[in-house]
């Protein structure tokens, strides 16, 4: 069954869910408009998408040591009411994303926190990897353009913790398991900050051994 770009309005309208979350659901569902409707629901995204504009004041910090004392998380999220951050549901969910931290090592929450000066930094980068690659350095820009887009796509990836996959279930990410959090609990949910620690990190490790830490004192003496 087809569908116009007014199902997909009048989808968005009825559901609170965005433009494109709309569209993948009357493709999923052959146009059906109360099927696509369904969908959304099961998915967690349109009641996700109608508590965006709510205030998330209140949550939890969690923490989280990993190997043996070597890697070590502090994040904060947020919930709307202090009954959801006590629940083990909302708990569970916090835990998730410091273990997600603690292995993945994204370096911000979300895309939009990345300084513009990255981003360009990383382009001149991806242009300049093409220019030297003799089958790439022909390319016309527009493909160019594109491969560059691609790479920081990846970027973004690999680097925002909400564009990451899960380390659990990699067929979902950090936001998507956000928006299913959101619709379980009923309130909107946000990840705020977090800081990861990495144990001697920006230390300058010392290759002196005993021995002849022992050897240079006695020649002094």
């Amino acid at each position: 069954m087809a569908f116009t770009a007014k199902d997909v309005a009048a989808l968005r309208a009825s559901s609170g869910a965005g433009m494109m979350d709309c569209k993948k659901a009357l493709v999923a569902c052959d146009g059906n408009m109360e099927k696509a409707a369904e969908w959304l629901r099961e998915k967690g995204m349109a009641s996700a998408a109608k508590k965006a504009g709510r205030i998330a004041a209140e949550g939890i910090v969690d923490s989280y040591i990993h190997m043996g004392g070597k890697v070590g998380v502090l994040l904060e999220v947020n919930c709307e009411t202090d009954f959801v951050a006590k629940g083990d549901d909302f708990k569970a969910f916090v835990h998730d994303v410091a273990l997600q931290i603690a292995a993945a090592n994204p370096l911000y929450v979300k895309r939009e926190e990345v300084p513009q000066e990255i981003i360009e930094k990383e382009r001149e980068i991806a242009l300049a990897q093409i220019n030297n690659d003799p089958k790439m350095a022909s390319k016309p820009d527009m493909v160019k353009t594109k491969i560059i887009d691609g790479k920081i796509e990846t970027y973004y990836k690999e680097n925002c913790l909400l564009d990451q996959a899960f380390v659990k279930d990699s067929s979902k990410t950090i936001n998507q398991l956000t928006i299913e959090q959101t619709a379980k609990c009923g309130e909107k949910v946000t990840i705020r900050r977090f800081v990861r620690y990495n144990m001697g990190e920006g230390l300058e490790k010392r290759n002196e051994n005993f021995a002849e830490e022992i050897a240079k004192a006695t020649a002094k003496n």
